[in-house]
C-alpha cells in the first residue's frame, strides 16, 4: 500500500503540474491559433463540458475494468494532448486537442479521487488531503515552469515537451503499482452495490451542491484574483500576479497538514472551520481598502477552500462504502459545474454591479457548506482515536498487506 500510496500521489502531482501549463498559458495559446477573444470562451468552456462527460463514462467504464487501469491509460492521454496543443498550428488540431484533453482530464480526476478514496478506506485514517495537497504542488511547479516559459519566450511546444518527457514515463512507471484498495473483485463489488441500492442522488446531492461551490469559489481566485487586484485596488502589475500563487502555496500548506486534523478532530470539525476561513477571506477581498489587504484575503481563500474538495470526496465515499466509484465519478461532475459557473458568474456580476460586490456572492455560497457539514461525518470520519483500524489490510490481487 505504501508505493500505492505513493504512486497516486505522483498521479496527482502530475495531474497538477499539466493542468496548470495549460491553463496558465491560454494567452499564449489564443496567440498561437489565432482564437478570437469571442471564440475564446467557447473553447475553454468545452473542456469542462466534455470532462464531465468524460466523468459520467468512467462511473460506466468501472463496472467492467478497476479504476486503477483506466488511470494507469487515461494520464498519458492527457499529457499528450497537453502537448498536442503546443504543436498544431490550426484552429481544428487545438479543437481536437482540447476535446480530447477534456474527455481524458473527466476519466482521470474520476479514476483518481476513486483510487484515493479506496486508498483511504484501506490504510483506515485520513490521507486523502495529502494527495491533492500532490496536486497543489505539481500546480505551482506547473505554474513556475509557464512563468520560465513567457519570460524566455519559449514556444508552447519546447516548454510541454521535456514536461511530458520526464512525467509520461514517471506516471507509467507508477501506475503498476496503484491499489484499487478493495478485497472484492469487481463483480462483488457490484453485488454489494446493487443489494444497498447503489448511489442515491438525493442523499448525495448536499455534497454535489458544496463541490460545485467550492469550485465557483476557486475559479473565482484563479481568474479573477489579478484583474481585481489591479483594477480594484489599484495594485501593479507585476505584484496583480502575487495573489494566485500565494492562493496555491496556502492551498499546499493546508493541505500537507488537513489529515492530521481531520485524524484528530474529525471531518466536520476541518470542513466547518476551512468554510469560516475562506469565508472570511471573501469578506476580506470584498472590503480590502488596498493590494496588501486584497493579499491577505486570497491567503485566507486559499487555507479555507484548500480543505473543502479533498473531503467531500472522502465523505462521498463513506456514504457509499459499497458504491463509492459510482458515487465519486458522479460528484466530480460538479468540479466542473463549479468551474463553468464561477468565473461568468463573478463577471457578470462585477460588469452590472461591483466587483467588490461580486465577491459577496462566492462567499454566501461557500457559507452554504455549514449548512450540510453534517453530511460530511459517519462514525469513521475521523480514522482515528479510537476508529483506526489495524495496519495490516487485504488490497486484492494486485497487491499484498502492509
Amino acid at each position: 500500500m505504501r508505493w500505492g500510496r505513493r504512486a497516486l500521489g505522483f498521479s496527482f502531482f502530475a495531474q497538477g503540474a499539466a493542468f496548470a501549463l495549460l491553463v496558465t498559458r491560454i494567452p499564449a495559446i489564443q496567440d498561437q491559433y489565432g482564437i478570437s477573444d469571442g471564440l475564446l470562451p467557447v473553447f475553454l468552456a468545452a473542456v469542462p463540458i466534455l470532462a464531465g462527460v468524460g466523468s459520467v463514462g468512467t462511473e460506466q467504464l468501472v463496472k467492467r475494468v478497476r479504476p486503477s487501469r483506466v488511470l494507469r491509460w487515461a494520464q498519458p492521454v492527457v499529457l499528450l494532448a497537453l502537448l498536442g496543443v503546443g504543436a498544431g498550428d490550426t484552429m481544428a488540431e487545438v479543437g481536437v486537442c482540447l476535446g480530447v484533453f477534456g474527455l481524458a482530464v473527466g476519466a482521470l480526476d474520476a479514476s483518481m479521487n476513486m483510487l484515493g478514496v479506496s486508498l483511504q478506506r484501506a490504510y483506515g485514517r485520513s490521507i486523502m488531503l495529502g494527495f491533492h495537497a500532490a496536486y497543489s504542488l505539481g500546480g505551482i511547479v506547473g505554474a513556475s515552469l509557464a512563468w520560465v516559459g513567457a519570460h524566455w519566450h519559449l514556444s508552447l511546444f519546447v516548454l510541454y515537451l521535456p514536461v511530458v518527457l520526464v512525467l509520461l514515463p514517471g506516471c507509467l512507471v507508477g501506475s503498476r503499482w496503484y491499489v484499487d484498495g478493495g478485497a472484492a473483485d469487481l463483480a462483488e463489488e457490484a453485488a454489494a452495490a446493487g443489494k444497498s441500492g447503489g448511489v442515491v442522488f438525493k442523499m448525495l446531492l448536499p455534497l454535489c451542491l458544496v463541490m460545485s461551490f467550492a469550485y465557483i469559489g476557486d475559479s473565482t481566485v484563479s481568474n479573477w484574483s489579478a484583474k481585481y487586484l489591479q483594477d480594484v485596488l489599484g495594485s501593479s502589475e507585476q505584484l496583480s500576479t502575487v495573489p494566485y500563487n500565494v492562493y496555491m502555496v496556502m492551498t499546499l500548506v493546508g493541505r500537507a497538514v488537513g489529515d492530521v486534523g481531520v485524524r484528530r478532530f474529525g471531518a466536520v470539525a476541518v470542513v466547518r472551520v476551512g468554510t469560516v476561513i475562506a469565508a472570511g477571506g471573501f469578506g476580506v477581498v470584498a472590503v480590502a481598502p488596498g493590494a496588501w489587504v486584497g493579499m491577505l484575503g486570497f491567503t485566507l481563500l486559499g487555507l479555507g477552500l484548500c480543505v473543502i474538495v479533498p473531503q467531500t470526496f472522502a465523505a462521498a465515499g463513506r456514504m457509499f462504502p459499497n458504491a463509492s466509484d459510482a458515487a465519486v465519478a458522479r460528484l466530480n461532475i460538479f468540479n466542473y459545474v463549479g468551474f463553468l459557473v464561477g468565473s461568468p458568474l463573478v463577471g457578470a456580476l462585477g460588469d452590472a454591479w461591483s466587483y467588490r460586490g461580486a465577491m459577496l456572492v462566492p462567499m454566501a455560497l461557500v457559507l452554504v457548506t455549514l449548512v450540510y457539514a453534517p453530511s460530511f461525518g459517519t462514525k469513521d470520519d475521523r480514522y482515528g482515536g479510537g476508529h483506526e483500524r489495524p495496519r495490516a489490510v487485504d488490497v486484492g490481487p494486485s497487491g499484498s498487506g502492509v
